[in-house]
């Protein structure tokens, strides 16, 4: 059972980081420096800790990007 259960939490570990790499090719990033990306990853985290309004705003620009998957 325990073996079963680390399969799983293994694979759900894999497929949330195929999923977050999809991300950065869709944002069109696929080329960039790891070190960029990174970089710009973690600034973008301290700046949703103080600033709800761009957390706002980014959600909106992603949900639009989502929506024109279909085109």
């Amino acid at each position: 059972m325990r073996r079963t259960t680390t399969s799983k939490a293994r694979e759900k570990d894999t497929r949330d980081k195929i999923e977050l790499g999809d991300l950065i090719v869709k944002a069109g990033l696929r080329y960039e420096k790891r070190a960029l990306i990174l970089g710009a990853l973690i600034e973008l985290a301290r700046r949703l800790k103080y600033d709800e309004g761009e957390r706002t705003r980014l959600i909106a620009i992603g949900a639009e990007a989502f929506s024109n998957d279909g085109d």
